[in-house]
């Protein structure tokens, strides 16, 4: 398959073991038939970076402490050098913090930041209310990270009364991410779209498998393909996306398999 679209890719340089650099990430991608990747790195911006590394690339901003946390400054940088995403905290976010010992964590276990709040005692941190006028300013993409479901979810509300409309849920299946078939509603109401991807299925210890799982209770208009991969503890990209394609095609069937992993993306980027 070509033409695909890849939401969710880690690169070196990094605080974590990586395959491969942005540049030779994004030509790995390429030659496995990745015509569009977004580089996510949870030290801050990839801005910079996806532009030298080219063949693709699009940047983004994760808001850990490492930027200062919820710093609108820091999203309009990134937005002026070409990023497309803005993360909500990865590594900063109390959900991620309080499951840090957790198997599927287990590769930034070495990786500490300060905690940046977004809905402490289940309401929007006022901190974000400048952070979302920004994303909905330039139309950019909000994205998760590591922030609970339910928080998620009271965090796009937000962002949307503030006028953001591209919003993308990463690995909503992750344990630590308390997922329950009762956000499906939040989620369609939102238009948010949902992040299917290698990595999440890899380290998933039963069946169904979490893409399996969300075909079944989501639009697939809404499925995106978000890889997770670049880590050196995980599989390369071509040996990941030719284990795991033929088994979305058995999921979904070509058709769709086609629209998650290349449409889905164009649409959600605005490419």
């Amino acid at each position: 398959m070509n033409g695909i679209v890849d939401l969710h890719v880690h690169s070196a340089p990094s605080l974590l073991p990586r395959h491969a650099n942005d540049y030779d990430t994004a030509r790995a991608a390429r030659q496995a038939g990745v015509s569009t990747l977004v580089l996510k790195a949870h030290e801050g911006s990839t801005a910079e970076r996806a532009l030298l590394a080219e063949n693709g690339a699009v940047g983004g901003i994760v808001m850990n402490s490492t930027v200062g946390g919820a710093n609108p400054d820091a999203v309009r940088v990134a937005r002026l050098l070409g990023a497309r995403v803005v993360w909500l905290p990865t590594i900063s976010s109390q959900c991620h913090q309080s499951a840090s010992q957790n198997q599927e964590l287990s590769v930034h276990r070495e990786l500490r930041f300060r905690t940046v709040p977004v809905c402490p005692n289940g309401r929007l941190d006022d901190a974000w209310n400048e952070v979302f006028e920004e994303v909905a300013a330039a139309d950019m993409v909000l994205a998760s990270g590591h922030v609970s479901m339910d928080e998620t979810v009271i965090a796009f509300k937000a962002a949307q009364a503030m006028g953001v409309r591209r919003f993308l849920v990463n690995h909503p299946l992750m344990p630590f991410l308390g997922w329950r078939d009762d956000h499906v509603t939040s989620f369609v109401e939102l238009g948010a779209y949902l992040e299917v991807g290698i990595l999440v299925d890899l380290i998933a210890g039963a069946e169904p498998k979490p893409t399996q799982r969300l075909a079944r209770v989501y639009p697939d208009r809404l499925l995106a393909f978000g890889s997770d991969l670049g880590h050196a503890d995980h599989p390369t990209f071509s040996d990941g996306i030719d284990q795991w394609l033929p088994e979305l095609i058995r999921i979904v069937g070509e058709t769709t398999a086609t629209r998650i992993m290349t449409i889905s993306g164009r649409e959600l980027l605005s490419l």
